[in-house]
């Protein structure tokens, strides 16, 4: 159903400054009550609710807006004309899982979604898949890609890849087709039906491909599981030819795009033998398209992400996360400059650059932190003007936003350990807090500084929440995330009680109300607090957490036709198992040690998780129920393991600040 009233209020107040000389920013809302005083926290569905605005998208031209709103549990495409302010367009996307936004041309949008599907026939049981919808606002329709393509499976088995050939844009994608077991090969979808034709075969071994401006694969990787192989094939006379391979049993190498002149590619690859020399080890890499010569990729820091153009697709810069923001290397000069007038404008608000514009003279910048729960903005730079699009997360006022500062601290060997501590708004000397340890999943992910829902929501409450970056963590150099290595509740675990400890010591907090919280791995650690690093905590929660290690593992191997296979390779190294099936792992397995547990436990988790599965919890449940220690077990019905509702991430929040409140209260 076409939707023009919801984003109304938002269309028709979108702030333009037209400054002569330079950018000025939108005045951010005004700020109420003294710094001194605790401010009257936002109610705790405003943290939970999804994000009011998201996926902000500007148009090639720089001309339109796209990006999704919510209303209810109901997600929306919304289509703004930037010069009119006017709604141009707008579709209900339904409870849909929205995962990304791109533009077709100036006229329509693709809209990328994904379910949590089993289908047997593709030996497929709890799988998130993918699908595109194609959103045409002149005709009012939304046609789903994939649909009606006699033998093919519809749904998307890459990224969505939008080009701009001589006859228009077009997307390609690869697809299963029914009867080729061998082959998931690229398609080209017709815009007005969806339907798919054959664009490039490709055999099942290939990983990954590049494609030139015209859709033309360029370079494609292969995996051999056999040989545990990874294979470089670069397209060179007529045909693709293998230029580098390596055994790969774990980590295997990425091609990531096209290089800056077009006539190389980016890899992302261990190879010590080309790193250039420094405290981290380069990992991206120019490979020459004709003679398949390697050499680094050379910025001003060793970037953790590549910028690439809209327009060519080509390698353009780089960029960072630090303390103080994002921050940005371009080698394109346009690129730069738009960089340094934003980094300028927004100097001290976290700037990230979301989107741009072909020629990059516009573009989306997302600011947070210091009383910001996130805020976008249009940047003209032509017009040397700046609108406000909207926040984040509205309903929470600037001096609700709780303080975030960086922390740093040794670990008991001596390992310097880097996080984050947000403490309750108001308090200006922090002292004697009541505290939540909430570690991060992956484990090899890392917190940033910035608005962090789930921290902010605690931290309203009343709590002192700490977010450490321990070993194993990525963000700090390869050598700090392989010391992580089979440390699954041995240093991983202390990294974190290291940090009660410290934090004691600077007086911040009393050691004798501490709870602890995670979701997936920091699930885990919210287990192995009061099973495996006894005497800290008063309480954890564990959201999404595994229990039981070996159970793990072993049910990675069976998803597939290979036991033995790379995702099993990796968890066994981070865990510190030598074999499929190693009992050594039990001994760090919270389901295993449920009579050790000194603490009450609350586990959440969703029963369409593709990622842990829900009888991880219903272990753990079972385990701490037969040990007759307190728990409670929540299943979130529909959600995944990433919280993608916004009812179940707001029940989550309930239930867990309840939970604490009750174990922990923080008066």
């Amino acid at each position: 159903m076409f939707r023009r009233n919801i984003l109304f209020g938002l269309a028709a107040g979108l702030l333009a400054t037209g400054l002569a000389g330079g950018l000025t920013p939108t005045p951010a809302r005004a700020e109420s009550g003294a710094a001194a005083a605790l401010a009257d926290p936002a109610p705790l569905a405003a943290y939970g609710a999804l994000p009011s605005l998201e996926l902000l998208q500007v148009s090639p031209s720089g001309q339109r807006l796209a990006f999704v709103t919510v209303s209810g549990e109901q997600r929306v495409l919304v289509m703004l004309d930037l010069a009119t302010k006017a709604q141009v367009g707008g579709v209900d996307v339904g409870r849909a899982k929205v995962r990304d936004l791109e533009w077709i041309g100036e006229d329509r949008v693709l809209i990328t979604t994904s379910s949590t599907e089993t289908v047997p026939r593709l030996g497929l049981f709890q799988q998130e898949l993918w699908s595109g919808q194609i959103y045409d606002p002149a005709r009012n329709r939304l046609v789903t890609m994939l649909v009606g393509t006699r033998g093919l499976f519809p749904a998307m088995f890459s990224a969505s890849h939008v080009i701009q050939g001589d006859d228009g844009p077009r997307i390609l994608t690869r697809a299963f087709t029914f009867g080729n077991p061998d082959r998931l090969d690229l398609f080209r979808i017709n815009l007005e039906t969806g339907r798919a034709a054959l664009a490039e075969v490709m055999g099942r071994q290939v990983r990954g491909f590049v494609l030139d401006p015209s859709g033309q694969s360029v370079a494609r990787s292969e995996y051999d599981a056999d040989s545990r192989t990874w294979s470089l094939y670069l397209r060179q006379g007529g045909g693709f030819r293998s230029t580098w391979r390596t055994e790969a049993p774990i980590d295997t190498p990425d091609l990531i795009g096209l290089g800056l002149n077009g006539d190389s590619v980016i890899i992302a690859a261990l190879r010590p033998d080309l790193g250039q020399e420094g405290p981290e080890t380069t990992e991206f890499f120019d490979v020459n398209l004709a003679n398949g010569d390697w050499r680094p990729v050379r910025f001003d820091f060793n970037p953790q992400a590549l910028e690439f153009h809209p327009t060519t697709h080509r390698l353009m810069g780089a960029s960072r996360m630090t303390d103080e923001g994002r921050i940005y290397s371009f080698a394109d000069p346009q690129a730069a400059n738009l960089w340094t007038q934003v980094s300028q404008t927004f100097a001290g608000r976290l700037p990230e650059l979301v989107s741009w514009s072909n020629d990059l003279h516009k573009a989306v910048v997302l600011t947070s932190g210091a009383r910001d729960s996130g805020t976008y903005y249009m940047v003209d730079l032509d017009a040397g003007a700046i609108m406000r699009v909207g926040g984040s997360y509205e309903e929470i006022k600037p001096d609700q936003v709780a303080p975030v500062r960086a922390v740093t601290y040794a670990a008991a060997d001596g390992l310097e350990i880097h996080g984050y501590l947000t403490t309750p708004p108001g308090i200006q000397d922090p002292h004697g807090l009541p505290l939540v340890v909430l570690a991060h999943g992956g484990p090899a992910y890392h917190d940033v500084m910035g608005f962090d829902w789930w921290a902010q929501a605690l931290a309203s409450r009343g709590y002192a929440v700490l977010q450490s970056n321990f070993r194993g963590s990525t963000g700090r150099g390869r050598a700090f995330m392989e010391a992580g290595y089979g440390e699954w509740g041995r240093k991983m675990q202390t990294d974190l009680s290291d940090g009660v400890r410290y934090l004691t010591e600077q007086g911040v907090i009393d050691p004798a109300r501490v709870c602890i919280v995670g979701a997936s791995y920091g699930g885990f650690a919210a287990l192995a607090g009061p099973t495996l690093d006894r005497g800290v905590y008063r309480c954890a929660v564990s959201v999404a957490g595994l229990s039981d290690l070996r159970v793990f593992v072993d049910n990675e191997a069976s998803d597939g036709t290979r036991r033995d296979n790379t995702t099993t390779r990796y968890w066994n190294r981070f865990m510190g198992g030598e074999r499929l099936g190693d009992r050594s792992l039990d001994e760090l397995s919270p389901a295993r040690l449920a009579d050790q547990a000194d603490a009450p436990i609350l586990l959440i988790h969703g029963r369409d998780d593709s990622v842990v599965p829900i009888e991880q919890s219903r272990l753990m449940e079972r385990a701490l129920r037969r040990a007759g220690k307190p728990v409670e077990f929540i299943e979130l019905s529909g959600e995944d393991h990433w919280l993608s509702r916004g009812e179940t991430r707001q029940r989550m929040l309930a239930e867990t600040v309840r939970f604490l409140q009750a174990n922990n209260p923080p008066d």
